[in-house]
C-alpha cells in the first residue's frame, strides 16, 4: 500500500525586481512530478545540483508550499492544509538535512534540541522526556554524555547522528533524507547509511532518499527517480539500473561513475553543454540540447513519462514504446 502519492507536483519560486518589487520571473524548480512510495520502501531521487531534488523533498512534507499538485499522505490531501491542520502530520513526516551543523541551533545542547519537539508534540509525558532523549542519543551511536554538549563539539558525522536522532524523536512513519551523507568523508558515509538502514528496519520507516551520488542510491534504495531540471525523466528499480536504464541522461550518469576496478582505465563519460536556465525553460525536453539521440519532436514538446514495464517509467521520444 502506498503511504505517499504525489501527482503533478509543481513548485515555482517568484523572482521580484524593479522599483515596486513586482514579480518579473520565476524559478521552475519542480515541474509536474508524479510518484508514489510504498510503506517500508526507500525511494531514491538523483540528479545534478539544481535539478529540484531538495525542493521536491521539502514540498512533499510541506516545509515549502507547492504551487500546484496533489500530495496524498495515508489518504489525506496535504497540499491544501493550513498551518494548524498540518500539525498532526508534522510528527509523522520528518526530515534529515544535508548540513547537520546549520540545521542545529548552536546555542542549544543536544539534549535540548532533541527534547524540544518531543515536548511540543507530547510524544511522551514530561517526566519521561529525559530518559527518552537519552535512549535516542545512545540508539544513534553517540556516547551517553553527548546530550550535555553543544553542536560545535562534534564532528560532521556525529552531528548527522544528532540530526537523525532529532528526526526519530517524534516517532515518524516517513522521513526525507536530504543528501544526508554528501558532506561527510566516505568512511563516515558508510556508517551513516548503515545506521539509517538499521533504524529503517527497527522502526519500520519509509524513506525518500535524496542524493547526487548514483552509487549511493544504487546501494541504499529500492527504486530511483532520475530528475533533470525539475522533471522526472526516468524511474526504475535500483537493482536493474545498469541493465535496464534507457534514458540518455540516466546512462550518462552511470557512465560518469568511477568504476571499482583500479586497472580499468576507460575514460569517464562527460556530458557536453550546460543545463538550461530554470528561469526560462526551453520548449520540449529540457535535456534535448545535451542529448546525442534527440529528434525533431524533442525540441517541440516535453515527452510524457510512460511505463516501460514493471516499476519502470521513462520520458524519452528516442525510446520506442513498442519494442522496449
Amino acid at each position: 500500500m502506498a503511504i505517499l502519492q504525489v501527482q503533478d507536483l509543481v513548485k515555482h519560486f517568484p523572482v521580484h525586481g524593479g522599483f515596486l518589487g513586482r514579480v518579473i520571473s520565476k524559478v521552475h524548480a519542480v515541474n509536474g512530478v508524479s510518484f508514489f512510495i510504498e510503506a517500508g520502501e526507500i525511494l531514491g531521487v538523483v540528479g545534478e545540483s539544481g535539478c529540484g531534488k531538495s525542493t521536491l523533498g521539502k514540498s512533499v512534507i510541506r516545509l515549502l508550499k507547492p504551487t500546484s499538485g496533489s500530495i496524498l499522505y495515508q489518504g489525506q490531501e496535504l497540499s491544501t492544509l493550513d498551518h494548524q491542520a498540518m500539525m498532526p502530520y508534522r510528527k509523522k513526516m520528518q526530515i534529515v538535512f544535508q548540513d547537520p551543523y546549520s540545521s542545529l541551533n548552536p546555542r542549544m545542547t543536544v539534549h535540548a534540541a532533541i527534547a524540544e519537539g518531543v515536548r511540543f508534540h507530547g510524544v511522551v509525558p514530561d517526566t519521561e522526556i529525559d530518559d527518552y532523549v537519552q535512549r535516542l542519543i545512545v540508539k544513534v551511536g553517540l556516547q551517553a554524555d553527548a546530550g550535555n554538549k553543544f553542536p560545535h563539539e562534534f564532528s560532521g558525522g556525529q552531528r548527522q547522528r544528532i540530526g537523525i536522532a532529532r528526526a526519530l524523536a517524534l516517532k515518524p512513519d516517513f522521513i526525507v533524507a536530504d543528501e544526508p551523507v554528501s558532506a561527510l568523508d566516505v568512511s563516515i558515509q558508510a556508517q551513516i547509511l548503515n545506521l539509517l538502514m538499521e533504524l529503517k528496519e527497527e522502526f519500520n520507516l519509509t524513506i525518500l532518499f535524496i542524493s547526487h551520488d548514483l552509487k549511493v542510491i544504487e546501494h541504499f534504495c529500492d527504486r530511483v527517480l532520475v530528475m533533470y531540471l525539475g522533471y522526472v525523466v526516468e524511474e526504475l528499480p535500483c537493482h536493474r539500473l545498469h541493465e535496464a536504464a534507457l534514458h540518455p541522461y540516466t546512462r550518462a550518469l552511470l557512465g560518469a561513475n568511477p568504476v571499482n576496478d583500479p586497472d580499468d582505465r576507460r575514460p569517464l563519460a562527460v556530458l557536453e553543454g550546460s543545463v538550461p536556465s530554470p528561469f526560462d525553460l526551453p520548449p520540449g525536453c529540457p535535456f534535448a540540447s545535451r542529448c546525442s539521440e534527440r529528434r525533431d519532436e524533442c525540441t517541440i514538446r516535453m515527452p510524457p513519462l510512460l511505463s516501460r514495464g514493471k516499476q519502470h517509467r521513462i520520458a524519452c521520444y528516442a525510446i520506442d514504446p513498442i519494442t522496449r
